[in-house]
């Protein structure tokens, strides 16, 4: 399910919200999939259950998921979680696009750097 690479120089919990991003947004987990308790993916995983806490924590408040009390994780309908993702997406794009043409670079070089993505 998630995979975790040691040597990264990225905290642990990080990796495992990305994994768990990218398998939501690939349609990996359907919506409403439950996903592996805290304590079980800790163990699959062999890292502290504390770790995975805080990656649900986060992907719960990024709107990946939600949790039901008693009852687990389960992941969010694709379209709440890719307008919420959007929206905070967008305004760190504007903060960092903002930030380049203040420190000089031009219209057109930044355009170009979107139409290259493209």
């Amino acid at each position: 399910m998630v995979t975790l690479n040691y040597r990264d120089s990225k905290p642990i919990y990080e990796q495992v919200k990305d994994g768990f991003r990218r398998l939501i947004l690939s349609g990996m987990l359907a919506t409403g999939e439950k996903l592996p308790s805290v304590r079980e993916l800790a163990a699959q995983l062999a890292i502290n259950p504390n770790t995975i806490q805080r990656a649900y924590r986060e992907l719960e408040t990024e709107g990946f998921i939600y949790s039901i009390a008693g009852k687990g994780s389960f992941t969010a309908a694709l379209s709440e979680v890719t307008d919420g993702r959007r929206t905070e997406l967008l305004a760190a794009f504007d903060a960092a696009a903002g930030e380049l043409l203040r420190l000089g670079m031009g219209e057109a070089e930044l355009a170009a750097r979107l139409r290259a993505l493209l």
